[in-house]
Protein backbone atom coordinates (compact mmCIF):
# COMPACT_ATOMS: atom_id res chain seq x y z
CA UNK A 1 0.00 0.00 0.00
CA UNK A 2 1.53 3.43 -0.83
CA UNK A 3 1.72 6.55 1.66
CA UNK A 4 -1.81 8.09 1.99
CA UNK A 5 -1.00 11.70 0.61
CA UNK A 6 -2.06 15.10 1.91
CA UNK A 7 -4.95 14.68 -0.08
CA UNK A 8 -6.12 11.82 1.28
CA UNK A 9 -6.63 13.25 4.58
CA UNK A 10 -8.48 16.17 3.11
CA UNK A 11 -10.61 13.63 1.58
CA UNK A 12 -11.23 11.22 4.41
CA UNK A 13 -14.65 11.21 5.45
CA UNK A 14 -14.78 8.40 8.23
CA UNK A 15 -11.79 8.61 10.89
CA UNK A 16 -12.26 4.43 11.80
CA UNK A 17 -11.66 4.35 7.98
CA UNK A 18 -8.79 6.69 7.58
CA UNK A 19 -7.11 4.74 11.26
CA UNK A 20 -7.69 1.04 8.90
CA UNK A 21 -5.61 2.51 6.43
CA UNK A 22 -2.88 3.88 8.53
CA UNK A 23 -2.64 0.97 10.87
CA UNK A 24 -2.31 -1.30 7.98
CA UNK A 25 0.99 0.70 6.74
CA UNK A 26 1.77 0.42 10.55
CA UNK A 27 1.65 -3.34 10.69
CA UNK A 28 3.67 -3.73 7.39
CA UNK A 29 6.49 -1.09 8.08
CA UNK A 30 6.77 -1.32 12.36
CA UNK A 31 9.44 -3.06 13.47
CA UNK A 32 7.53 -3.93 16.95
CA UNK A 33 4.09 -3.62 18.16
CA UNK A 34 2.14 -1.55 15.47
CA UNK A 35 -0.75 -1.86 18.22
CA UNK A 36 1.16 -0.30 20.77
CA UNK A 37 -0.51 2.62 22.43
CA UNK A 38 -0.36 5.01 24.98
CA UNK A 39 -3.41 5.54 27.40
CA UNK A 40 -3.85 7.89 29.54
CA UNK A 41 -5.88 8.22 32.32
CA UNK A 42 -6.39 9.96 35.78
CA UNK A 43 -6.28 9.50 39.37
CA UNK A 44 -8.88 10.56 42.43
CA UNK A 45 -6.45 13.23 42.51
CA UNK A 46 -6.81 14.38 38.57
CA UNK A 47 -3.27 14.10 38.22
CA UNK A 48 -2.67 11.97 34.67
CA UNK A 49 -1.26 8.79 34.47
CA UNK A 50 -0.08 7.45 31.20
CA UNK A 51 1.06 3.72 30.04
CA UNK A 52 1.95 2.18 27.33
CA UNK A 53 -0.73 -1.27 25.91
CA UNK A 54 -1.52 -2.76 23.24
CA UNK A 55 -4.98 -2.18 21.64
CA UNK A 56 -6.09 -5.95 20.49
CA UNK A 57 -9.39 -4.49 18.28
CA UNK A 58 -10.99 -1.39 16.53
CA UNK A 59 -13.86 -0.34 14.45
CA UNK A 60 -15.84 2.45 14.43
CA UNK A 61 -16.93 1.55 18.11
CA UNK A 62 -13.66 2.92 19.05
CA UNK A 63 -10.27 1.05 20.38
CA UNK A 64 -10.38 -1.96 22.81
CA UNK A 65 -7.57 -3.50 25.16
CA UNK A 66 -7.44 -5.66 28.05
CA UNK A 67 -6.56 -5.52 31.81
CA UNK A 68 -6.95 -6.80 35.45
CA UNK A 69 -9.81 -4.40 36.20
CA UNK A 70 -7.86 -4.19 39.87
CA UNK A 71 -4.84 -2.63 38.47
CA UNK A 72 -4.47 1.18 39.15
CA UNK A 73 -5.88 2.08 35.36
CA UNK A 74 -8.41 -0.09 36.31
CA UNK A 75 -9.50 1.48 38.53
CA UNK A 76 -8.95 4.60 37.73
CA UNK A 77 -11.13 3.93 35.19
CA UNK A 78 -13.62 2.86 37.56
CA UNK A 79 -13.94 6.29 39.31
CA UNK A 80 -13.57 8.29 35.63
CA UNK A 81 -14.29 6.43 32.88
CA UNK A 82 -12.21 8.85 30.11
CA UNK A 83 -9.15 8.11 28.72
CA UNK A 84 -6.85 9.29 26.00
CA UNK A 85 -4.71 7.00 23.61
CA UNK A 86 -1.98 7.80 21.35
CA UNK A 87 -0.83 5.79 18.40
CA UNK A 88 2.99 6.72 17.31
CA UNK A 89 4.18 4.68 14.09
CA UNK A 90 8.15 6.12 13.90
CA UNK A 91 8.78 4.49 10.86
CA UNK A 92 5.96 5.75 8.99
CA UNK A 93 6.20 9.32 10.66
CA UNK A 94 2.80 9.55 12.01
CA UNK A 95 0.68 9.55 14.77
CA UNK A 96 -2.65 9.24 15.86
CA UNK A 97 -4.71 10.58 19.04
CA UNK A 98 -7.99 9.75 20.24
CA UNK A 99 -10.02 10.44 23.71
CA UNK A 100 -13.03 9.94 24.93
CA UNK A 101 -15.67 8.14 27.19
CA UNK A 102 -14.48 4.24 28.06
CA UNK A 103 -16.45 1.14 28.36
CA UNK A 104 -16.58 -2.36 29.67
CA UNK A 105 -16.70 -4.48 26.83
CA UNK A 106 -19.18 -7.48 27.15
CA UNK A 107 -18.19 -10.99 28.69
CA UNK A 108 -18.69 -12.97 25.52
CA UNK A 109 -15.66 -10.07 23.86
CA UNK A 110 -13.70 -10.75 27.12
CA UNK A 111 -14.19 -14.69 26.94
CA UNK A 112 -13.00 -14.73 23.55
CA UNK A 113 -10.01 -13.31 24.08
CA UNK A 114 -8.94 -14.55 26.77
CA UNK A 115 -9.29 -18.12 25.67
CA UNK A 116 -7.46 -17.03 22.42
CA UNK A 117 -3.99 -15.98 24.43
CA UNK A 118 -1.34 -18.40 25.56
CA UNK A 119 -1.94 -21.00 28.54
CA UNK A 120 0.85 -19.27 30.19
CA UNK A 121 -0.16 -15.81 29.96
CA UNK A 122 -3.82 -16.95 30.75
CA UNK A 123 -2.24 -18.72 34.22
CA UNK A 124 -0.16 -14.94 34.78
CA UNK A 125 -3.14 -13.27 34.90
CA UNK A 126 -4.59 -15.28 37.90
CA UNK A 127 -0.83 -14.92 39.65
CA UNK A 128 -0.51 -10.97 39.02
CA UNK A 129 -2.29 -9.05 41.44
CA UNK A 130 -1.57 -6.21 38.71
CA UNK A 131 0.30 -2.75 39.97
CA UNK A 132 0.21 -3.40 43.34
CA UNK A 133 3.07 -4.40 45.90
CA UNK A 134 5.12 -7.48 45.18
CA UNK A 135 7.68 -8.40 48.11
CA UNK A 136 9.79 -10.55 46.22
CA UNK A 137 9.83 -12.03 42.72
CA UNK A 138 9.76 -15.63 43.87
CA UNK A 139 6.44 -14.55 45.60
CA UNK A 140 5.40 -13.94 41.96
CA UNK A 141 6.99 -17.29 40.83
CA UNK A 142 5.22 -19.07 43.49
CA UNK A 143 2.36 -17.45 42.37
CA UNK A 144 2.26 -18.71 38.74
CA UNK A 145 3.03 -21.90 39.96
CA UNK A 146 0.20 -22.53 42.24
CA UNK A 147 -2.20 -21.18 39.45
CA UNK A 148 -0.66 -23.93 37.20
CA UNK A 149 -1.01 -26.65 39.63
CA UNK A 150 -4.29 -25.55 40.48
CA UNK A 151 -5.63 -25.47 36.10
CA UNK A 152 -3.06 -28.12 35.38
CA UNK A 153 -5.93 -30.09 33.31
CA UNK A 154 -8.42 -28.28 30.88
CA UNK A 155 -9.36 -24.69 29.61
CA UNK A 156 -7.93 -21.39 32.17
CA UNK A 157 -11.02 -19.95 32.82
CA UNK A 158 -11.28 -16.27 32.38
CA UNK A 159 -10.64 -14.06 36.19
CA UNK A 160 -14.13 -11.93 36.67
CA UNK A 161 -11.75 -9.02 37.54
CA UNK A 162 -9.66 -9.66 34.05
CA UNK A 163 -11.81 -8.09 31.03
CA UNK A 164 -11.87 -5.49 27.92
CA UNK A 165 -12.60 -1.96 27.91
CA UNK A 166 -13.40 0.29 24.82
CA UNK A 167 -12.51 3.58 24.46
CA UNK A 168 -15.40 5.51 22.39
CA UNK A 169 -13.57 8.27 20.67
CA UNK A 170 -15.12 11.58 20.48
CA UNK A 171 -12.23 13.20 19.05
CA UNK A 172 -9.19 12.26 16.44
CA UNK A 173 -6.46 13.79 15.48
CA UNK A 174 -4.26 12.63 12.29
CA UNK A 175 -0.89 13.54 12.49
CA UNK A 176 2.18 13.38 9.25
CA UNK A 177 5.36 14.92 9.53
CA UNK A 178 6.22 17.34 6.45
CA UNK A 179 9.38 19.22 5.69
CA UNK A 180 10.07 22.40 7.69
CA UNK A 181 7.92 21.11 10.42
CA UNK A 182 4.87 22.06 8.48
CA UNK A 183 3.31 18.98 9.85
CA UNK A 184 -0.14 17.90 8.06
CA UNK A 185 -3.25 17.69 10.89
CA UNK A 186 -6.60 16.80 10.64
CA UNK A 187 -9.16 16.43 13.20
CA UNK A 188 -12.41 14.83 13.63
CA UNK A 189 -15.12 14.94 16.26
CA UNK A 190 -18.54 14.85 17.79
CA UNK A 191 -20.69 15.74 20.74
CA UNK A 192 -21.26 12.01 21.69
CA UNK A 193 -19.68 8.25 21.01
CA UNK A 194 -23.11 7.79 18.26
CA UNK A 195 -22.81 11.22 17.24
CA UNK A 196 -22.09 12.20 13.68
CA UNK A 197 -18.56 13.56 12.72
CA UNK A 198 -17.32 16.96 11.93
CA UNK A 199 -13.70 17.37 10.42
CA UNK A 200 -10.75 20.35 10.18
CA UNK A 201 -7.46 21.15 9.48
CA UNK A 202 -5.60 22.47 12.38
CA UNK A 203 -1.96 24.57 11.99
CA UNK A 204 0.80 22.96 12.59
Amino acid sequence: MNPLKTSDLAEARAPAELFGAWFAEAQASEPNDPNGMALATAGPDGLPDVRMVLMKDFDERGFVFYTNAESAKGLQLGANPQAAVLFHWKSLRRQVRARGPVEPVTDAESDAYFASRARDSRIGAWASQQSRPLESRFALEKAVAKYAARYALGEVPRPAYWRGFRVRPVQMEFWRDMPFRLHDRVVFRRPAPDGDWTKERLYP
